[in-house]
C-alpha cells in the first residue's frame, strides 16, 4: 500500500482574536490506497471541518488554517491555487454529503447534474456524457435509469437520491471518496443497501474512502482503520480490531458504551388500555383534472387496530412512508381519520374541538427535531409554560414558574435555564426541553415521534434512560415511533411493524426480535443487527 492522503498537524479556526473558535487542533491521519478510514465522533467534534479542509471548501477568510499540511499524492493542498483545487475536486477527490436532497439542485434533472462533472473534468461530448451517466446510474443500481434521466431530485426516494449523489461523485473514477454521514438520513434497510453499494464499488474501482460517521455499527461493518475525534482533536487511532477490541482512551470507551442498551422494565400484563384504535384509516385523496376530482387515495394508514396500555411502550417501526407518524397524529386526533379511537375506554373519534380540548393535556407528543419544534422567539420558560396557560392550570405566575422549574429538573436540566432560548442549548438538551413541555401537563399518554434520531449515540442513550425512568415514575403509556431498531429494543414492551400503511407483524417485543415471522420484519432485523465484525476483526455488511 502507498499513502494517498496525508494530514499532518492540521489546525482550523473560525473567527479571529477573541472570537476565534479552534474547531480542529493538530489533527494527523493517513489514508492508504484502497482502504476505508473511519473518522468517528459526536456532533461538533470537528469531523466535517476536517473533511472540508481537505477539499478546501471552508468559507475563507472566516475559516482559516493556523498550521498543518494536507498532502494528496504527495502534492500540498494547503494554499493550493484555485485552478489546482478545481482539477482535484470532483475528479481525483469526490465527496457525498449527509442530506442528498439539500445537495442536489432542485431545478435540474439528474442527467444534467451528473453530466456537469463529466463536462468540467473530462470534456466529454453530450452523447458520451449521456452514455456515462447511464453507466453510472446502472452501476449504483438505480431502477429504470434510462426512463428517469429527465426526472428532478424530489421525484426520487431518499435512498434513490443518495444513489444519484454516489453516481455523481464516482463519475470521474476518483482516487478518494469522502463520505460525510452518507446514511444518517436513510431508513435502516436503505442504509444497508447504500453501505453495501459503497463497499462493492470501492472494491470494483479500487478507491480509498474517508468515512465520517457517529454510528459505530457502520464503522464495524465498513472500516479498516479508525480515528476517534472529540473537541477538535484525534484522541485514538489504529486498526478497527485494535480500537474497538482494546480501546485505550476514555472517550473511545465512552462511545462504545454509549449505544442504547438493555430492555425496559417489565410492565403489568393486565394494565388497562389508555389509547386504542379499531380499523383506523387515514386516506389522503389524489385529485386530478380541472375540477380536481378525486381519482384515488394515498392509504397512509389502512385499517390498523392497536392498544397502548398504562406503563407500556408500543414500538412502531417501519421505513419512511410506512405511515408511522400519520398513525401517531391520528391517535391524538391531529389527523382526520375514520375508524374507532378510544382514550381510557371512551370514544374520542367524533368529539368536537371544544369537548376534546380538556383531554389534550392528557395526550401529548414529542417530535423528531427538537430545534424545529421549539419556537426560537420564546424562552424555555415560555415554551414549557404555554400548555399551562392554554389549559388554565398551574395557578398564578409564580405557581406556573414553579411547575416549569420542576419539569425541567425532572428531565435533568437546571431550573435557572428557563430564561435562556433554544439556540443556546445542545440537541440533547433541546429534546429534554421538548419532553419537559409535554411532561409539565402530567399526561397519561405520550406519542414519541423519532425522538432520538437527530441525536448523537451517547445522547440517544441518555434520552432512552430518561424516558424509561419517567415512564416508571409516572406510569406513562408511550407510542414510540422509530426506524432505529436498537433504540426500539431498549424502549418497547410490544412491537408493531408497519409497511405501506398496514401492519405486517405485531406482538411482544421479545417474540418480534427473537423470532420474526414476516419476511419484511426479518429484512429490517438483518439490516439493523447483522452489520458487525467477526472475532478475527474481519468485517461484513
Amino acid at each position: 500500500m502507498s499513502t494517498l492522503l496525508e494530514i499532518n498537524g492540521l489546525y482550523t479556526s473560525f473567527g479571529r482574536d477573541e472570537t476565534e473558535i479552534k474547531a480542529v487542533r493538530e489533527v494527523s491521519l493517513k489514508i492508504e490506497k484502497g482502504e476505508t478510514h473511519a473518522l468517528v465522533g459526536e456532533s461538533g467534534s470537528g469531523k466535517s471541518v476536517t473533511a472540508l479542509s481537505v477539499m478546501q471548501l471552508l468559507p475563507y477568510p472566516v475559516a482559516w488554517h493556523g498550521g498543518g499540511s494536507i498532502r494528496f499524492r504527495g502534492d500540498e493542498l494547503m494554499g493550493a491555487p484555485a485552478h489546482r483545487m478545481r482539477e482535484i475536486r470532483g475528479n481525483r477527490i469526490a465527496m457525498i454529503f449527509q442530506e442528498p436532497l439539500n445537495s442536489l439542485n432542485p431545478l435540474h434533472s439528474i442527467e444534467k447534474q451528473i453530466s456537469e462533472v463529466l463536462h468540467l473534468h473530462k470534456a466529454l461530448s453530450p452523447a458520451e456524457a449521456h452514455d456515462r451517466v447511464l453507466e453510472m446510474l446502472d452501476l449504483v443500481g438505480l431502477p429504470e435509469a434510462k426512463d428517469r434521466l429527465g426526472a428532478l431530485p424530489h421525484e426520487f426516494s431518499g435512498g434513490q437520491q443518495q444513489r444519484v449523489m454516489i453516481a455523481m461523485a464516482l463519475a470521474n473514477d476518483p482516487d478518494l471518496l469522502i463520505a460525510d454521514e452518507p446514511t444518517t438520513a436513510l431508513d435502516v434497510t436503505i442504509q444497508a443497501q447504500v453501505l453495501k453499494l459503497l463497499k462493492d464499488l470501492q472494491q470494483k474501482l479500487g478507491m480509498a474512502m474517508l468515512l465520517i460517521t457517529h454510528d459505530l455499527g457502520i464503522v464495524r461493518g465498513m472500516a479498516d482503520r479508525v480515528s476517534v475525534m472529540t473537541d477538535g482533536e484525534i484522541v485514538e487511532q489504529g486498526d478497527l480490531a485494535q480500537v474497538f477490541g482494546k480501546p485505550a482512551h476514555a472517550y473511545t470507551k465512552h462511545l462504545l458504551d454509549a449505544e442504547p442498551k438493555g430492555q425496559p422494565d417489565p410492565a403489568p400484563v393486565d394494565a388497562e388500555n389508555v389509547s386504542a384504535t379499531g380499523d383506523l384509516k387515514v386516506w389522503f385523496p389524489i385529485k386530478k383534472g380541472v375540477i380536481r376530482r378525486t381519482v384515488d387515495h394515498v392509504k397512509a394508514v389502512d385499517g390498523i387496530t392497536l392498544e397502548v396500555r398504562r406503563g407500556h411502550t408500543l414500538g412502531v417501526v417501519g421505513e419512511s412512508g410506512s405511515g408511522k407518524s400519520t398513525l401517531g397524529r391520528a391517535l391524538l386526533r391531529l389527523e382526520k381519520s375514520s375508524g374507532e379511537i378510544t382514550f381510557e375506554g371512551h370514544s374520542i373519534q367524533d368529539l368536537d374541538k371544544k369537548t376534546l380540548r380538556p383531554l389534550r393535556r392528557q395526550m401529548q407528543i414529542v417530535f423528531q427535531d427538537p430545534f424545529g419544534s421549539l419556537s426560537p422567539r420564546l424562552s424555555v420558560r415560555q415554551i414549557v409554560e404555554e400548555g399551562l396557560l392554554v389549559h388554565g392550570i398551574g395557578g398564578d405566575f409564580d405557581g406556573r414558574r414553579k411547575r416549569v422549574a420542576e419539569a425541567l429538573e425532572e428531565v435533568g436540566l437546571e431550573a435557572e435555564m428557563m430564561n435562556r432560548y433554544p439556540h443556546e442549548f445542545s440537541g440533547g438538551q433541546r429534546q429534554r426541553i421538548a419532553i419537559a413541555r409535554a411532561l409539565v401537563l402530567k399526561p397519561k399518554f405520550i406519542v414519541l415521534d423519532e425522538p432520538t434520531s437527530a441525536l448523537d449515540m451517547s445522547v440517544q442513550a441518555q434520552i432512552v434512560e430518561l424516558l424509561r425512568d419517567l415512564q416508571k415514575r409516572h406510569d406513562l403509556a408511550y407510542l414510540f415511533i422509530s426506524h432505529d431498531l436498537k433504540v426500539v429494543r431498549a424502549m418497547a414492551h410490544e412491537i408493531m411493524v408497519m409497511r405501506r400503511g398496514r401492519v405486517v407483524e405485531q406482538g411482544p417485543a421479545d417474540d418480534i426480535f427473537n423470532d420474526p415471522k414476516d419476511p419484511y420484519t426479518r429484512a429490517l432485523m438483518a439490516a439493523a443487527f447483522e452489520m458487525k465484525a467477526d472475532d478475527t476483526g474481519a468485517v461484513s455488511v
